[in-house]
């Protein structure tokens, strides 16, 4: 090799071909470079001869299912006008709409209060309020609720928050049951939602502080450290104040507005669709009546802010059937088991899901005895 120029082509080949190298079908061979260096190649490696490489799947994407969805709706345009313009989903709509346009105001206001409590006030402020006794802190925890709004989506992160701080864990309890029943976005929607019955606010009030404190002391005598698995940090701790509080906005938004949706088109179904006897003959047992609208409320999962104009639409129960639809629906529901299980485990929420049901039932029944 002559200095300065470039190795001949035999030393590279017999380099490429030096006893070790691997060879054989399926191995890549070596091309020559200019630098020496062996470029693989070999069937499915694009060369300049292999022609265009294939092009990508499309994929359906949102604006492209709106597109087709828009589309099918103007084809199927007539079929729908007729369906739309028959009197039962003339009932269903009107009540559907009744149900959304009062209850979003509440919902959207309980949640910004929400996650402006739960990022801008520390867990420590709790903590230092609380008495050191807990029977007495249980109460005091049930009532800090009436103060301060927080639904369903953000009371079990904070009860979480202040157990990691050192609160008795019967006292967070207390407040993770009572903050999203009553407080005073809760109770005004009530009152919006019942203005000929007044009492019903005051009857969800002392009903739901009732479970909750009742709840609170029966863990405090019964409870076990080993049932509660120690609650792993929150979501939101390694975000700033204004990221967290616009990410915890727009997630209990879209995960309460959705609930919303699903508890509308359940009332309005009930109304418009369901046979009237039925109803009726379910409405004229007061055991039947409590107990369907107890596990339709576990089943519905509407936010706590809303859930009033929902009972509301439910004409044909009773008033305290409908106070057990108010108690039991913020205090256990589907998506409340589910974060209770996260947060606190699961052998936790099998046991305090069904404690609180039964408990709810009762407080509700008591509660509209006395007062409706």
């Amino acid at each position: 090799m002559e200095p300065g120029g470039a190795p001949p082509v035999a030393t590279t080949e017999k380099a490429l071909n030096r006893p070790g190298t691997p060879t054989g079908p399926g191995t890549p061979t070596g091309v020559a470079t200019p630098t020496g260096v062996a470029t693989p190649t070999g069937p499915g490696t694009p060369t300049e001869g292999d022609g265009p490489a294939a092009p990508t799947p499309r994929r359906l994407t949102s604006p492209l299912a709106l597109t087709l969805l828009l589309l099918l709706m103007v084809l199927l345009q007539s079929p729908l006008r007729r369906a739309l313009a028959a009197p039962v989903m003339q009932a269903w709509t009107t009540v559907f709409v009744a149900v959304m346009i009062q209850a979003l105001p509440f919902l959207v206001l309980g949640v910004l209060l929400s996650a402006a409590i739960a990022v801008y006030v520390p867990p420590s402020f709790f903590a230092s309020a609380l008495p050191r006794r807990p029977a007495l802190a249980v109460p005091v925890a049930g009532l800090a609720g009436a103060v301060l709004p927080g639904c369903e989506c953000a009371s079990v992160p904070v009860a979480g928050a202040l157990v990691r701080r050192g609160v008795t864990p019967a006292a967070a309890l207390a407040f993770l049951l009572s903050a999203p029943a009553i407080n005073p976005i809760v109770l005004t929607a009530t009152a919006v939602a019942f203005p000929r019955n007044p009492e019903m606010v005051l009857a969800r009030f002392v009903a739901s502080l009732l479970v909750a404190c009742a709840m609170g002391w029966l863990w405090h005598r019964l409870g076990r450290t080993d049932w509660m698995r120690p609650p792993a940090h929150g979501r939101h701790e390694s975000q700033s104040k204004g990221e967290a509080f616009w990410d915890s906005t727009r997630h209990d938004v879209m995960h309460a507005g959705g609930f919303l949706v699903v508890g509308a088109m359940a009332a309005a179904t009930l109304k418009a669709v369901a046979p009237e006897h039925w109803l009726r003959a379910a409405a004229d047992n007061p055991v039947v009546a409590v107990l369907a609208l107890a596990v339709l409320a576990v089943v519905l999962s509407i936010c706590s802010e809303a859930d009033a104009f929902v009972a509301a639409s439910l004409t044909q129960f009773s008033l305290t059937a409908r106070l057990a639809f108010l108690v039991v629906g913020p205090m256990i529901d589907l998506k409340l088991f589910a974060m209770q299980a996260g947060t606190f485990g699961r052998g936790f929420a099998f046991r305090f899901a069904p404690a609180t049901f039964v408990l709810a039932i009762g407080g509700a029944v008591l509660t509209g005895a006395v007062f409706l």
